[in-house]
């Protein structure tokens, strides 16, 4: 693989074909969870680590998967490592497992991940596959912090806030208050203000044009 197949697997990741702000796969998760940058960086991490399981596996079973079982193959995989993710959430970050919700089993239906292992991963080789895993993931992590950072600040005040969830930590931790919450237009929290500012967000970036 060449320096220049790798910086394009990179830059079409992160940029030119970003899953959530060029190619718009992945909305659901993207707008509900995006609500703080904690919440956004936990699901963005869990769906990268999920792609890059699937597309590995994917590369490295291709010359030994049948046409008939391709697709349920595929499934099977994304469906195991998010269960496993699931379940150590679960044990060792009780809190931030009960705020992803059902957002965290969803990563299943994700059609994100299924359009990479189906398009990509099965046609070439492993680190090909673990590139573009990891270019694809980070540019659509990217785009949950972002949206959730101007999110929780508009809507909130704050940034950070919640970080214990992450951490493990017992205590709360407040995060960085930037304004009082009483002044914080509420409507960027609620699932409208996800859509509008989403869209203003793709106005003003209007990346891979």
């Amino acid at each position: 693989m060449t320096d220049i197949d790798t910086h394009a697997l990179i830059v079409d990741g992160l940029w030119r074909r970003n899953p959530a702000l060029v190619q718009l796969l992945g909305l659901c998760p993207l707008l509900a969870v995006s609500t703080s940058v904690v919440d956004a960086a936990a699901l963005g991490l869990a769906t990268l680590l999920t792609l890059l399981v699937a597309n590995l596996a994917v590369s490295l079973l291709r010359k030994h998967i049948s046409e008939a079982v391709r697709l349920p193959l595929q499934i099977l995989v994304i469906a195991g490592t998010v269960t496993l993710l699931e379940l150590l959430l679960a044990a060792w970050l009780p809190r931030l497992h009960e705020s992803l919700g059902i957002f965290l089993p969803l990563i299943v239906t994700n059609c994100l991940i299924l359009a990479r292992t189906e398009a990509f991963a099965r046609h070439h080789t492993p680190d090909r596959a673990t590139i573009d895993a990891l270019a694809t993931g980070a540019g659509f992590a990217l785009a949950l912090l972002a949206l959730g950072a101007v999110r929780e600040i508009v809507g909130q005040g704050t940034v950070f806030a919640g970080l214990d969830k992450l951490t493990g930590h017992t205590e709360a931790l407040p995060g960085i208050s930037l304004f009082a919450a009483e002044h914080g237009l509420v409507l960027a929290i609620l699932p409208p203000g996800a859509f509008i500012l989403l869209g203003l967000m793709l106005a003003l970036l209007k990346p891979g044009r």
